[in-house]
């Protein structure tokens, strides 16, 4: 299974370290990844593979978003189907 991981807020020092070993230690593989910064505001999106996850999707949203709150930044993971199905035009 494919889930897409959005993180966005104020940009600071090591926010693709800390998402990246966050996603690596349960098991997660990140598939491609694209990140932006505009006037200071960070904005990234993964596409990740959770195919050997340790965690399920559920889990891994719950934990995602305590990490942003750690953080300072919000992150969503949602199921990949979820989220092209909310961003179709």
């Amino acid at each position: 299974m494919r889930a897409i991981v959005t993180v966005s807020g104020k940009d600071k020092t090591g926010i693709i370290a800390r998402v990246s070993a966050f996603l690596a230690e349960r098991g997660v593989n990140i598939l491609d990844i694209s990140q932006t910064i505009m006037h200071g505001h960070f904005a990234m999106v993964m596409l990740a593979d959770l195919s050997e996850a340790k965690v399920q999707l559920s889990s891994l949203s719950e934990q995602s978003h305590a990490l942003g709150e750690e953080i300072g930044m919000s992150i969503h993971v949602q199921h990949e189907e979820i989220f092209n199905a909310m961003h179709k035009v």
